[in-house]
């Protein structure tokens, strides 16, 4: 897909968040949604089964009344409102809206999950180890859609793992002591389960090994 030339184009940031078949979804998606007074900021880009989607790390858009005054949104549409909102810049309004997305088969929903396993909030990295259970079972449907993402994403996955080492040490070694016990961490390894899963082999790891000291 062609991504978004202009940053400073909010309709188009955050159409580049989806595949391209899912155009017309994400347009009446944001046909409800508030103007922001700020752009969309930092896309990142991953591949999401051979596609490269770009999507914001923060959105400031406020959430739609509850009662809009055009049609409901859709099945698919309200997957897409809700994965856009997780990337807002309240926690609080990420975290109700990952709970939405998190069991999600939809593959284009993945690395929004993904990319909140690497953000600062334990209580969404605890919704989404709740959300995920199908990680620790093997040759489970969830298994095989983040394991394919992963094997896809390397490098987008790397700096995941190291995210989530830097703020378990910046903001919650004080109360998990050793990295092995810190919720990110058993996260980080069912995700690992998953890809080495479905690549047959043992992943690289960018993190301390859960068995290791807090040192």
């Amino acid at each position: 897909m062609q991504l978004p030339r202009d940053p400073s184009d909010v309709v188009y940031a955050l159409e580049a968040a989806f595949p391209t078949h899912l155009a017309g979804d994400v347009q009446s998606v944001l046909a409800v949604m508030p103007e922001a007074g700020l752009a969309p900021t930092m896309p990142f880009e991953v591949e999401v089964r051979g596609r490269t989607v770009a999507i914001p790390s923060r959105i400031y858009n406020e959430e739609p009344s509850a009662d809009p005054e055009g049609p409901p949104l859709a099945g698919t549409q309200q997957v897409i409102l809700h994965c856009l909102y997780s990337r807002h810049s309240d926690g609080r309004v990420r975290q109700r809206h990952l709970e939405h997305i998190v069991a999600s088969s939809e593959p284009w929903v993945v690395p929004f999950v993904v990319q909140l396993a690497g953000e600062y909030v334990l209580e969404i990295i605890e919704a989404i180890g709740r959300g995920l259970p199908g990680l620790a079972v093997p040759g489970s449907a969830q298994r095989r859609l983040y394991g394919e993402f992963i094997a896809r994403n390397p490098v987008f996955f790397a700096r995941t793992e190291r995210r989530v080492v830097s703020y378990w040490s910046c903001y919650y070694r004080w109360k998990y002591g050793a990295f092995g016990t810190y919720p990110g961490c058993a996260l980080l390894e069912a995700f690992r389960a998953a890809v080495a899963e479905q690549v047959g082999a043992q992943w690289p790891r960018h993190t301390p090994h859960p068995a290791a000291g807090g040192g």
